[in-house]
């Protein structure tokens, strides 16, 4: 695919669930490298958008391509380029930290020898070493919040997806998380990022993009823009 072509476009893209529309004609471009602060009050759609552009749900209208494919037509090819981080963590409970990696590892192909080599360095950088094999189920959110991460970057994807991943965290995984976000900022990966604690957001993030009841409020590089004052219009 062509470098120079936005790795995610979005154009006029539309969600309505039963009979109630949640967003309006969405309209975007993110180029590659790139990290978008997603804003926008409870309710102004930022988990829908989201969840259509890592395919876990479909546009009622418009269309979506992430590295110049087209969800949902081609939807596997899609999900081989992104990495979610939602506000369900995606793991097994009943499997340990390393079974849960191993996993996801074989659905993705990763080659057996590849695969452990990836999994040991990514239950380092998420502190998770010496839990490798415990239930997931008898770890903390934000032992799971790391290991999500983990598993979302096992495949090393272009673009990840993170919303509200700071959510009821304390703050020693804070801390590793924002040592694990800045290895991915550092990677050169795309990443969309939802949160409402705007203390978050790093100062990697060149662009915010704020929603408000659905709709394009704000899309611009933030500079020396105050993020509060672009939120409170988002919620306005």
């Amino acid at each position: 695919m062509n470098d120079e072509r936005p790795i995610i476009e979005a154009e006029n893209l539309s969600k309505v669930y039963g009979s109630l529309p949640v967003l309006h004609g969405l309209s975007f471009s993110v180029a590659r490298g790139e990290f978008v602060a997603l804003l926008g009050a409870n309710g102004s759609g930022k988990s829908t958008l989201l969840r259509l552009l890592s395919g876990l749900s479909k546009p009622t209208s418009g269309a979506v391509r992430i590295g110049g494919w087209e969800m949902p037509r081609e939807a596997m090819a899609v999900r081989a380029q992104i990495g979610l981080v939602a506000h369900q963590p995606l793991l097994y409970e009943n499997l340990t930290a390393r079974e849960n990696l191993d996993f996801f590892g074989v659905l993705y192909g990763i080659q057996r020898d590849e695969r452990e080599r990836r999994i040991v360095e990514l239950l380092i950088a998420a502190g998770l070493r010496k839990r490798a094999d415990s239930l997931v189920r008898t770890f903390s959110r934000g032992m799971k919040q790391r290991l999500s991460i983990a598993r979302a970057t096992l495949h090393q994807p272009d673009v990840l997806l993170l919303d509200e991943p700071y959510s009821g965290l304390d703050q020693a995984a804070v801390e590793r998380l924002d040592e694990m976000l800045g290895a991915a900022i550092a990677g050169g990966r795309t990443i969309i990022m939802s949160t409402h604690q705007l203390e978050r957001i790093p100062p990697g993030a060149g662009r915010a993009l704020a929603l408000s009841r659905g709709k394009i409020s704000f899309d611009d590089a933030i500079g020396s823009r105050n993020l509060s004052e672009i939120y409170r219009s988002a919620s306005a």
